[in-house]
């Protein structure tokens, strides 16, 4: 779950040192978002925004850089048999990235550096009349750990090409930190919103311009972790809303010593089991099994499509072949398809962090 490749030398030395990027600020107005409501993923899409990564600062290795862009393609390439693609991209990228893409994925001249568009890039909601707006949780590369003064600047960049309004949310976060189930309840990890690299926020006034900006009533904490990958632990790469009042949650066998990744999912888990979402309706909790020997890379981290669920094979195929099963039973009418995503799973994300959804109006 979320080991970014680089994280030992965020956690050895400095995270925040020497990339002189600054975190973005501006006043928050809560008005603006009255009447808008993030939809859940399951809603139908007009399309899929993904993002094509290039910044070797990152990747350090051009050959590890192009077996991640093949990832990312193949990702693209899948999604679109089922719905229109968008890849963002700087325009002296385009030639070499059309050699891995199918010609279905539209590409757009957003520059980037990184492929977590979950992250870094739009997130939508929508009204009760129809109309769209981008909500930006200024993006600051998950505590100014790595290079992103391109990829803090997609949303913006999406909304002026859209002619979408761009509605501050008042946090500084990421997509991935937050699950909705589109019915007014907001599920996160504390330690990757309340925490100092994002923001001095207290909890309470995070929560409150949250619920805000996704149009929700209810916000579900749990503590998560801090510090043991650039994420800080996002809720995406754990639990997921499946649908209002169901929650798919992936565990290990057990809370093994010495492990807090296995600790923190189970107290995740225990919080979910006495929660209730915002219209009070008690949370079911469906588990699929974390493969024994452990995985980088997730089954929750999923992406829902029209028609379709998009997972990582792990690997186990006892575990593969049940998580398909689960969300197959979770998600009926739609195609099951599992991909290897072992490269995402080095970097510390999934096929879920690679995606970011557009709701049809």
């Amino acid at each position: 779950m979320h080991r970014r490749r680089f994280l030992e030398t965020l956690v050895a030395g400095s995270a925040t040192a020497g990339l002189g990027l600054p975190t973005r600020s501006r006043a928050f107005d809560m008005d603006v978002f009255q009447g808008f409501r993030m939809p859940e993923e399951a809603d139908p899409h007009e399309r899929t925004f993904m993002q094509w990564p290039v910044n070797l600062a990152v990747y350090e290795e051009r050959q590890f850089l192009d077996d991640t862009q093949w990832v990312i393609a193949e990702i693209a390439n899948t999604v679109v048999e089922f719905e229109p693609v968008v890849m963002l991209m700087a325009p002296e990228h385009e030639v070499a990235a059309r050699r891995k893409l199918s010609q279905a994925v539209e590409i757009w001249p957003v520059p980037t550096d990184d492929l977590w568009v979950r992250d870094s890039g739009p997130i939508f909601v929508r009204n009760s009349a129809g109309a769209l707006a981008i909500v930006d949780v200024n993006f600051n590369g998950w505590g100014n750990r790595v290079p992103h003064s391109r990829d803090a600047q997609v949303s913006a960049e999406v909304a002026r090409r859209m002619g979408l309004p761009l509605l501050d949310s008042g946090v500084v976060g990421e997509g991935g930190g937050v699950e909705t189930d589109g019915q007014g309840t907001l599920m996160a990890h504390e330690s990757s919103w309340v925490n100092p690299n994002r923001s001095p926020l207290s909890r309470d006034v995070i929560e409150e311009r949250l619920l805000a900006a996704l149009g929700a009533e209810k916000m579900i904490w749990a503590p998560g972790l801090k510090g043991l990958d650039v994420t800080d632990a996002h809720i995406d790469g754990l639990a997921r809303f499946a649908a209002p009042g169901t929650v798919l949650i992936q565990l290990p066998e057990q809370i093994w010593p010495g492990d807090p990744w296995s600790a923190s999912a189970y107290e995740t888990y225990e919080i979910l089991a006495s929660s209730t979402d915002a219209r009070g309706r008690p949370l079911d909790l469906v588990v699929v099994r974390e493969p024994d020997e452990g995985a980088q890379s997730a089954y929750a981290n999923y992406y829902v499509f029209n028609g379709g669920v998009l997972a990582s094979a792990l690997g186990d195929p006892e575990t593969d072949a049940e998580a398909a099963e689960t969300l197959g039973r979770l998600y009926p009418g739609r195609e099951v398809l599992m991909l290897d995503t072992n490269v995402l799973g080095e970097l510390g994300g999934g096929i879920h962090c690679a995606t970011q959804q557009q709701p049809a109006v």
